[in-house]
């Protein structure tokens, strides 16, 4: 992934170096975003999502199952170990 958006950034760093304004406009545009989307939305922002979300990352709900035909995801069975300390325990009677 990151060796393809390198290839794209360096095929709009030479449209950069064009006579027009316009592609030289368009070109440097097109290389930063593709730089920006390589690097901090795939490797810091994604992962950091996957990691934050856990088993609710991979949750299919039931109106996208039906095109695929395949079974729906049970809406998170277990508790994350995060969610379990975020969560107290209110079936104890405390006493």
């Amino acid at each position: 992934m990151t060796s393809a958006a390198l290839i794209l950034f360096l095929a709009f760093a030479s449209l950069a170096g064009a006579r027009d304004t316009v592609t030289k406009i368009f070109a440097t545009g097109l290389g930063a975003g593709i730089l920006l989307d390589a690097t901090v939305v795939r490797c810091l922002l994604v992962p950091g999502l996957v990691s934050l979300l856990g088993r609710w990352n991979w949750w299919l709900p039931a109106w996208a199952a039906r095109p695929l035909a395949v079974a729906p995801s049970a809406a998170a069975a277990e508790p994350t170990p995060r969610q379990q300390l975020a969560t107290p325990d209110l079936t104890s009677t405390g006493g």
